[in-house]
């Protein structure tokens, strides 16, 4: 089996993958104010889980037969993750709600993995991509509870 589709969504993820972990590294630099000291660190941790994901997601690619995009240039014209030069004006409600963007627009990625991987019956890739969904759902809760939001996955 080719598992066109799975292979798809997973260098989609690559690209998105990268293009994340770029929206929390600048969110991590750019940070000031009430909560920084919490906050900054939390920022490498989402940048672990994020990078660590990346790594799961395409190293299978290549084990399915794929080859993962690789350069900044493809990152940016494949991911569908938006990223803007950082700028000092952005308050930390503003960043942290980017990355909840990010991350919800990821599960839903994650979600068509799931689908893609169940369809072309590829169970690892499944595992791999509901583990992630999985992570992705609860760092959007903690975020927005963080921003005092109520839980709307």
């Amino acid at each position: 089996m080719t598992r066109e589709k799975t292979k798809t969504v997973l260098n989609q993820s690559v690209a998105d993958l990268s293009k994340a972990s770029a929206l929390v590294h600048q969110v991590h630099w750019y940070l000031r104010g009430p909560g920084f000291m919490k906050l900054h660190p939390k920022m490498d941790d989402l940048m672990d889980d994020l990078n660590d994901h990346l790594d799961e997601l395409s190293e299978r690619l290549i084990t399915i037969g794929g080859s993962p995009v690789s350069t900044l240039k493809e990152f940016d014209e494949l991911s569908k993750i938006e990223l803007e030069p950082a700028t000092w004006g952005k308050s930390t409600e503003e960043r942290l709600t980017e990355v909840v963007k990010a991350y919800k627009y990821l599960a839903v990625l994650f979600q068509d993995g799931l689908d893609a991987s169940d369809e072309e019956g590829d169970d690892v890739t499944n595992g791999l991509f509901c583990d992630a969904k999985g992570n992705l759902e609860k760092t959007i809760w903690m975020l927005e509870s963080e921003l005092g939001l109520a839980p709307g996955l």
